[in-house]
């Protein structure tokens, strides 16, 4: 059984698949601190499908990118548990898990998540015989940058992601191509990413307890005045 985290938006979703059962899973878009949530649906949750946590063979989280606040609050979650029980953690690529959503479509998909300051989170993924394959980076981009690069694939395209609702009609713009995915598969699910961690552990794939750390993509504000701030010290 593997415990899965998903706190790289707004959403908290927590999740407990056993092979490719999923025994239960708990999904809240109520813009709560995921550090309030979290380990009260964990405890709940289990109650619910009677297991205990010493029962779980693994715990998989989100990486990001996403949240800076987020990110950290789920990976200091899972790798608590880990160390604490000595289990294996598994980090995998919001995006990844996001655009698994939709791995029945026969397709190009394409998950968006809002980056603030008019950008967006993104990568694109030829979905086809139950697999989804990313096919470019994981990127930070504008709305009009992402434009380009669709036009440029000359092939239909389904979005999903939480930038949908801002940036969704903007990207569409009266491409025909380009099409938006259902409400129900827009938003992350930690049951995916609880599936793709199986399929790592199965290849014998895990990750480092202590190196493990969040896909940012790009530096935080906080990062950014540091330097800034240094790099002025340094002239005067």
């Amino acid at each position: 059984m593997i415990l899965a985290l998903e706190t790289a938006t707004t959403v908290a979703s927590i999740a407990i698949i056993d092979q490719d059962k999923v025994l239960g899973e708990v999904f809240l878009n109520t813009r709560k601190n995921h550090s309030e949530v979290l380990m009260p649906i964990v405890d709940k949750l289990l109650k619910f499908i009677n297991r205990e946590i010493t029962d779980m063979e693994a715990f998989a989280v989100a990486i990001g990118p996403g949240s800076f606040t987020g990110l950290r609050i789920g990976l200091a979650t899972a790798k608590g548990m880990a160390q604490a029980l000595n289990k294996p953690v598994i980090g995998v690529p919001t995006l990844d898990g996001l655009a698994r959503n939709l791995i029945d479509v026969n397709g190009l998909v394409c998950p968006i998540l809002d980056a603030r300051k008019n950008e967006l989170y993104t990568a694109v993924y030829n979905c086809h015989e139950h697999v989804c394959e990313r096919i470019t980076d994981y990127m930070a981009l504008s709305p009009q940058q992402l434009s380009e690069r669709f036009a440029k694939f000359d092939r239909e395209i389904t979005i999903l992601g939480d930038a949908v609702a801002p940036f969704g009609q903007l990207l569409i713009n009266g491409e025909s191509s380009i099409s938006i995915a259902s409400q129900a598969n827009r938003f992350p699910r930690a049951a995916q990413i609880a599936a793709i961690a199986q399929e790592r552990l199965e290849r014998g794939e895990r990750d480092d307890l202590f190196k493990l750390a969040p896909l940012y993509i790009r530096r935080s504000e906080a990062e950014i005045r540091w330097e800034e701030k240094h790099d002025s010290l340094r002239d005067q």
